[in-house]
């Protein structure tokens, strides 16, 4: 494999999450979508980040992708969420696409062109891999698609969407397939996203109501979606996911010390720093945020040695799990604890009061980690 220069991934993706993500992250938290951020990541090509350099892509590893999504949640978990579901659904092309669709859909990215995944429904939760919905033939053998997708974030703002449903005839729930779907096509309409937090990833519903998809943009196989599923869509989503909320919970300590180390009270002529029982909440919060770092770059490196042996990725699902679980808790931990250490300066609405809210999603995000304990209980 490659050797890549981590810290210099590190230092020009910050560079532009500094100059660009971070003026922006107000904005984006009133819902509006980050579309200049996305066209700036694009133009830097870190929308083709795992894509290789033959389709317009960097070529780089998951380790350098994990970098990229944290320093993006460190400064807009909305923003941080849209790049990686579009990483994951360019990937899943990457990784289960024929040439031609990699011709026309990855080399585009470095102009913009935005993927995503929709694949949850409402009727069966966060259990996002089991559909209900199921694709047709039409009279040309292409396909027919119908369905009421719950979840799909970029919903009305992608350019195409990674989707997942029952293969025509499915005689179980585990015989899916999934589809290129333009986003253009007649017969789609979306939702609308008004949340608690990560507002600007516009994770809204989408409709699909007799949908024209020809037989070119079937990606792989019918009946192939479970190895599509467990070896391309979760693994990138996982440790993207947890790389998100890794960001979104170093912000949280970053402006808790900023905070305590910036404010003092007068009356006693001391820092908040100097108070016992608020660096006790630091302390907390620092022990755990160290965690991650190590962990999502051994998954990374551990996902990087399976695809250049051409193994399934979907064989440390388990693990990738568990890090989705435990980054989101300690994102959860850490903004609460910025939160209680700045008192009402913190409660007051700016950027500690919407971490704390944008960290909050990470625990429903499917896999929930209720569901996800569940599966780890029974492991």
């Amino acid at each position: 494999m490659p050797i890549h220069d981590y810290e210099k991934i590190r230092s020009e993706i910050r560079t532009l999450v500094d100059e660009v993500i971070r003026l922006n992250a107000e904005q984006t938290d009133q819902g509006i979508f980050p579309r200049e951020n996305l066209e700036a990541l694009a133009l830097a090509g870190w929308n083709g980040v795992l894509v290789s350099k033959e389709y317009g892509g960097l070529g780089l590893d998951y380790v350098a992708f994990s970098i990229v999504a944290e320093e993006i949640g460190r400064v807009c978990a909305s923003t941080g969420l849209v790049y990686v579901m579009h990483t994951g659904a360019a990937q899943t092309i990457n990784l289960f696409g024929n040439h031609d669709q990699k011709e026309r859909w990855l080399k585009p990215a470095r102009d913009g062109l935005i993927g995503t995944y929709s694949t949850s429904e409402k009727a069966s939760g966060g259990h996002w891999w089991f559909n209900f919905s199921e694709a047709a033939r039409d009279n040309d053998n292409n396909y027919l698609l119908n369905a009421e997708k719950s979840f799909t974030t970029s919903a009305g703002q992608a350019d195409y969407y990674i989707f997942q449903t029952r293969s025509p005839g499915a005689k179980s729930a585990t015989d899916i397939s999934f589809f290129i779907v333009d986003s253009k096509l007649d017969g789609i309409s979306h939702g609308v996203w008004d949340a608690l937090g990560v507002r600007g990833n516009h994770s809204g519903p989408i409709t699909y109501k007799n949908v024209h998809i020809k037989s070119i943009d079937r990606l792989g196989e019918e009946g192939q979606g479970k190895d599509i599923v467990y070896h391309g869509v979760s693994p990138v989503y996982l440790v993207g996911l947890g790389a998100v909320w890794h960001g979104v919970a170093r912000a949280a300590l970053e402006k808790a010390v900023d905070h305590l180390t910036g404010t003092i009270h007068r009356d006693f002529n001391r820092k908040l720093s100097d108070y016992q029982v608020l660096r006790q909440q630091l302390g907390e919060s620092k022990i755990l945020v160290e965690s991650l770092r190590p962990w999502q770059h051994d998954l990374a490196r551990q996902l990087d040695q399976l695809q250049a042996n051409g193994e399934p990725q979907g064989q440390i699902l388990l693990s990738l799990t568990e890090f989705k679980v435990h980054a989101s808790e300690v994102a959860n931990i850490s903004a609460r604890n910025a939160m209680d250490v700045s008192g009402g300066y913190g409660y007051k609405k700016g950027q500690l009061e919407r971490i704390f809210r944008d960290a909050r999603a990470g625990i429903s995000m499917g896999p929930s980690n209720n569901i996800a304990r569940e599966w780890i209980g029974k492991r």
